[in-house]
């Protein structure tokens, strides 16, 4: 697939070559039946031009950096080009032009074509106008190449982080969901069943349905439910908890991962390390293609915590590198620190739903 692909692409290339070339020389020549002609004949030219400079080199000089190296080669085949280019005039294409001219207007004379072809070959003029025309194409084509190139790379570098990250988040989701597990089994409490239950339901999530770029939105969300029910099941009547997530999702998708961590950061930085009443107020809403996620959650009395500490933690901080590779200016990511509770607020730009 990839390949065609590539092969698909130069072909596209070499036919808006054409045309433009066409534009060119069908102007020039007051007719696009003889540029037609003329072109596919110097057509050749152009791509060993074109290849040299593309697949010997960029990948042999340029890429490793060795840029004298490319000046030097790239002027060589420059030079070496024109002449190419010359001799093909001077051989095929002129001496076809001069005839397509005297059949239509016998009295047709050209001074150019009755030189001698050393006299031809070595006139400075014609040498300057092969060059600037055997280069039209290639160094759009050469320029095309290296912002595709560069795209690639880009593309793989942010992929490459962005497995990072999420790689990051497994474990990070795992230790805390083990360390809660651990602490009802200490005291043999009865939700540890029920919790076993819903964690292995939020692994097999985490594990293996967040490899996919976007998943639903429902199915985030119910991972998101699943894993406030495990909090509440441990806290109990311990914790005020207020819940409001609209459900009006459509098939809307969403980055995998990005509302779970913001969730399990409350609870274990809010409800675990208040010794009194602990709180947390969860609300998320959906308007148009627009997502709000609020989350406020009590803090220990005379906590410190700012806010650029808080964002440090692995889970915010992931949440804003990934909000930065996959939302770039569709989002917008705020941590406020407040005297008594601490506030994240998350707002994403969906794509919009698939009405299929």
């Amino acid at each position: 697939m990839t390949k065609r692909y590539n092969i698909l692409k130069h072909v596209i290339f070499w036919l808006l070559a054409f045309s433009l070339l066409l534009f060119i020389y069908g102007t020039a020549y007051g007719s696009y039946q003889l540029g037609a002609v003329v072109i596919l004949m110097l057509l050749p030219v152009h791509m060993c031009y074109f290849y040299l400079i593309a697949n010997w080199v960029m990948p042999r000089y340029f890429f490793p950096g060795k840029y004298i190296r490319v000046f030097f080669a790239s002027v060589a085949i420059l030079f070496a080009v024109a002449v190419l280019y010359r001799l093909a005039e001077i051989f095929i294409t002129d001496p076809y032009i001069y005839r397509f001219y005297k059949a239509g207007d016998a009295s047709f004379t050209w001074d150019k074509i009755n030189k001698s072809r050393w006299a031809q070959f070595t006139s400075p003029l014609d040498f300057v106008n092969a060059i600037e025309r055997s280069n039209v194409v290639v160094w759009i084509g050469v320029t095309l190449q290296l912002f595709t190139l560069w795209h690639e790379r880009k593309q793989a570098v942010l992929q490459a982080e962005l497995n990072f990250l999420k790689g990051q988040l497994h474990p990070h989701f795992l230790f805390n969901a083990l360390n809660n597990l651990y602490a009802l089994s200490l005291d043999n409490a009865p939700q540890t069943p029920g919790i076993i239950l819903g964690l292995s339901n939020i692994l097999r999530y985490v594990l293996y349905e967040c490899n996919a770029d976007q998943v639903l939105l429902k199915r985030d969300i119910e991972v998101l439910n699943d894993y406030i029910k495990l909090e509440q099941l441990r806290y109990e009547d311990r914790l005020e908890l207020n819940v409001n997530i609209s459900d009006d999702v459509g098939n809307r998708k969403i980055a995998p991962l990005l509302m779970l961590p913001l969730v399990e950061n409350a609870f274990k930085h809010g409800a675990a390390e208040t010794i009194d009443t602990p709180w947390i107020n969860i609300e998320l809403y959906i308007s148009q293609n627009d997502l709000l996620l609020k989350i406020s959650n009590s803090k220990p009395e005379g906590a410190v915590i700012d806010s650029q500490q808080a964002t440090g933690r692995i889970g915010l901080f992931n949440v804003q590198k990934r909000l930065d590779l996959l939302y770039p200016g569709q989002h917008s990511f705020k941590c406020f620190d407040e005297e008594d509770c601490f506030i994240t607020e998350l707002n994403v730009q969906l794509s919009a739903p698939n009405k299929n």
